[in-house]
């Protein structure tokens, strides 16, 4: 009746070590061929829009990609109160200033996942010349216009 305890055992360790030891995979990331981002719902904007503070438009109409920016949440502009609207315009200039001060590049590859939204879901950094990476979710978080994306356990409330 033991006879199956120690290839069972066997096969667990081999299982832990594969999960533990293994290099986990590293995120593909790709320089972002937009330089000229504008703010979606003007007229004339180019093919590259800033929706708000976390999300971005590339193209026009049915076809347009939807990305959601990870990894921060800003304060919506349609907000439950005038400050959390105010500081959603701010974060939404804030990032587009960001996105055109040069180059940057996005993880998630040619199949990033999606969000219930259907909006692709990416992280974006810039890599300076210097070897110092500046990820763009510290730089709204430190700039007091964005939460951290941890499920909602230290939201900010943009209206106290």
């Amino acid at each position: 009746m033991r006879a199956w305890f120690g290839p069972v055992l066997l096969m667990g360790a081999l299982v832990a070590v594969w999960l533990f030891a293994a290099p986990a995979a590293k995120p593909e990331w790709t320089p972002s061929s937009h330089s000229n981002f504008g703010l979606c719902g003007e007229r004339g904007r180019p093919f590259a829009c800033v929706t708000d503070g976390d999300t971005v438009t590339l193209g026009y109409g049915q076809t347009a990609r939807r990305i959601r920016l990870t990894g921060f949440d800003t304060p919506e502009l349609d907000g439950a109160c005038p400050a959390e609207a105010s500081r959603a315009q701010e974060a939404r200039l804030a990032l587009q200033s960001w996105l055109n001060a040069g180059p940057f590049e996005w993880d998630g590859g040619s199949q990033p996942p999606y969000d219930r939204y259907g909006r692709e879901l990416r992280s974006v950094r810039r890599v300076h010349p210097d070897g110092r990476v500046e990820k763009l979710a510290d730089t709204m978080v430190d700039a007091s216009l964005a939460n951290t994306d941890d499920w909602g356990l230290f939201a900010r409330d943009w209206c106290g």
